[in-house]
């Protein structure tokens, strides 16, 4: 079980639409898919259709012996499973304090489900925090979506740096631009720049386009109802570019052994 985490330290970057999307076609081509909405706020659960809530919200969740697995929905996509967003988890951070190795609980929690799925995906919300720890620790991928502009290749530089402070993360970060708009000269200008210091970009982006924000007025995944529009079509060319590089870090060479 692979786990992939859009994260970002900026909101408004495209994350939990890039986490549905993603999530959407890796289930489309048969993978097993469980998405995690760990954002108080339930974009994602939204989108895909779930009523937000967990019965005892984050404290519950935390301390049931029966896991995880209690609070899985199924969505109206085949293959793809949500943990839905809860309220509560706007107090996540005050409730892992209470656990040893604080830091590592969420990642004991979702090892549960290591025979369930074959991929999980999780959006969160954009911090630095105890839950950030938790997940720069139990995901393979850190996935982070970047407009063309300063302040978000800035915000990237530091998210860099808190992943290479964590001692308990081997999260790899693998960023993609999103809400592109080729008719921007600096965004071009950036795009260039950044890729030409950053070899790990994956070199599909996600354009600024009017299907995209229109995943709100249909509650689907833009895949679900636009999969030939220019964004359905990046979405795929970018799930195909992160399918490539999971599957390079699965060779034995890319884990040093």
């Amino acid at each position: 079980m692979k786990v992939i985490a859009t994260y970002n330290l900026k909101g408004g970057v495209g994350k939990t639409a890039s986490a549905v999307n993603l999530a959407y076609i890796a289930a489309g081509s048969g993978l097993r898919v469980l998405l995690w909405d760990l954002d108080a706020q339930g974009a994602a659960s939204f989108y895909l259709r779930v009523r937000p809530g967990v019965e005892g919200g984050a404290q519950a969740l935390l301390e049931d012996k029966r896991g995880l697995g209690r609070a899985i929905r199924a969505t109206d996509c085949p293959n793809l499973d949500l943990i839905p967003a809860d309220f509560s988890y706007r107090n996540l951070d005050i409730e892992l304090r209470d656990y040893k190795k604080s830091t590592l609980r969420l990642k004991r929690m979702l090892r549960e489900l290591a025979d369930d799925y074959d991929l999980v995906f999780v959006d969160s919300a954009p911090s630095m925090s105890t839950v950030s720890e938790n997940i720069l620790n139990m995901a393979d991928v850190l996935l982070v979506p970047l407009i063309p502009t300063h302040l978000s290749l800035r915000a990237y530089e530091q998210l860099a740096a808190f992943r290479a402070a964590q001692a308990n993360s081997h999260a790899r970060l693998l960023p993609f631009f999103s809400m592109v708009d080729r008719r921007k000269s600096l965004h071009r200008e950036l795009i260039i720049e950044f890729a030409g210091s950053h070899p790990d970009l994956l070199r599909s982006y996600i354009p600024y386009a009017a299907e995209i924000e229109r995943m709100g007025e249909h509650r689907a995944p833009v895949n679900a109802y636009a999969d030939n529009s220019t964004g359905g079509r990046a979405f795929r060319a970018l799930w195909a570019a992160l399918s490539e590089r999971l599957e390079a870090m699965s060779q034995p060479q890319a884990r040093g052994e």
